[in-house]
């Protein structure tokens, strides 16, 4: 029996999603993930087909770390739990740049993506909850407040703006009233 391979595809991964949080995806290549584990590159590509590969499994490390973000903003009880979610957003790529960028700032052109609804069930049962609103116009409430938030993290992120929580907290309630005027005066 073949001795017990020393270095799994978790730990590939581990070591690859805290290179990308340290250096940055431009430094994700085999030779600075062996660095990181202290072996050759044959470990990296007896685990991973190609860099591709392992760059998408970095982006699902990434997406875990940001669903502890949203878990730990979720607890709060200063906020209303739908804002929290945006704000998770924005903390996120304000103390995680590096993973944000390649979670959410990456060509994306050769990803299958789909309906998202499902991942966003939660998002907008929060925002149905806290508005009334039916779930269609739930649905496109959140995509125009997503695009806001995410515009405003990138901008973190990219370090044009500095994280500055009560002055986002300020920009979200503004963008939420503006909208939810128009998703329940305007219907009436």
């Amino acid at each position: 029996m073949p001795p017990k391979a020393k270095i799994t595809k978790d730990g590939v991964i581990a070591a690859a999603v805290e290179l990308v949080r340290s250096e940055g995806a431009s430094a994700l290549n085999a030779r600075s993930v062996a660095a990181v584990l202290g072996c050759s590159t044959q470990p990296v590509f007896s685990n991973f087909a190609s860099m591709d590969e392992l760059r998408l499994a970095v982006a699902d490390g990434a997406k875990s770390v940001y669903n502890e973000y949203l878990g730990r903003e979720a607890k709060r009880t200063d906020v209303p739990a739908y804002k929290a979610m945006g704000l998770g957003l924005i903390r996120f790529a304000a103390e995680e740049r590096e993973l944000f960028k390649i979670l959410y700032m990456r060509d994306r052109s050769g990803e299958k993506i789909g309906d998202d609804r499902d991942e966003l069930a939660p998002a907008i049962e929060a925002l149905r909850r806290q508005t009334g609103i039916g779930e269609d116009e739930a649905y496109r409430f959140h995509v125009e407040m997503w695009v806001f938030v995410h515009g405003v993290a990138s901008m973190i992120a990219t370090r044009y703006l500095e994280w500055d929580e009560a002055l986002a907290s300020d920009m979200l309630t503004d963008i939420y009233r503006g909208l939810l005027k128009r998703y329940t005066e305007d219907n009436k």
